[in-house]
C-alpha cells in the first residue's frame, strides 16, 4: 500500500511530467533522450526531498531549479555510446506542420549557446521568469543573469537568427 507521500509525488509526476520534459527539451537542445534523462533525474532529487518541499505549489519550481543545476554542472549526463540524430524525429499530427518546424527551429537555435545561457533563454521567454527569479534558479546575481541574457542574444543575432528589433524590444522590457 502506497503511503500519502508517494501519492502525492504520483500525482505531481503525472500532472506536470509533460511540462517538466518540454523544458528539459529545450535545456538540453532538442534531444529527447537526453531531455528524459534529465527530467528524470530531477524527479529523482524531487521525491527525495519531496518532505521538505513543503507546498505542492513548490514542487515544479523545485524540479525545474534542479534540471537546469544539473545541466550546468553535470556536462557527464550524455552516455558514450549514444549516437546522436541530426534532427529530433516529431510525429506528425495533420495541421501541425509549422509548429513542429518552429519547435526544431527553435532547439536549433538553443544548441548554439552554451548550457547556462541556454537556461537563461529557456527560463526567461520560455517560463517567463523575471531576472531576480531566474538568479534564484541558477543561484548567482541578477547581473549575471543580465549579462548571460545579453551574450546569447547577442550570439544568435551574430548568427542571423535573431533581428536588431527583436533585441531592442527585450532590452526595452528589461528596462521596465
Amino acid at each position: 500500500m502506497r503511503n500519502g507521500r508517494d501519492e502525492a509525488f504520483t500525482a505531481f509526476m503525472a500532472a506536470r511530467y509533460g511540462s517538466l520534459l518540454r523544458t528539459a527539451t529545450l535545456l538540453t537542445g532538442g534531444g529527447r533522450t537526453r531531455a528524459e534523462d534529465l527530467a528524470q533525474e530531477a524527479l529523482l532529487r524531487t521525491y527525495r526531498a519531496w518532505n521538505r518541499i513543503g507546498r505542492l505549489e513548490a514542487a515544479e519550481a523545485y524540479t525545474r531549479t534542479t534540471m537546469v543545476r544539473l545541466l550546468i554542472k553535470d556536462r557527464r549526463r550524455q552516455w558514450s555510446a549514444e549516437i546522436p540524430a541530426e534532427q529530433v524525429p516529431e510525429t506528425l499530427r495533420p495541421g501541425h506542420e509549422e509548429q513542429v518546424t518552429t519547435a526544431v527551429a527553435v532547439r536549433e537555435l538553443l544548441r548554439t549557446v552554451p548550457p547556462a545561457q541556454r537556461a537563461v533563454l529557456v527560463l526567461r521567454f520560455y517560463h517567463q521568469l523575471t531576472e531576480r527569479e531566474i538568479a534564484d534558479v541558477l543561484g548567482c546575481s541578477p547581473g549575471t543573469v543580465k549579462s548571460r541574457s545579453a551574450r546569447a542574444l547577442s550570439t544568435l543575432r551574430d548568427q542571423g537568427f535573431l533581428s536588431a528589433s527583436l533585441l531592442d524590444r527585450e532590452r526595452g522590457s528589461a528596462d521596465d
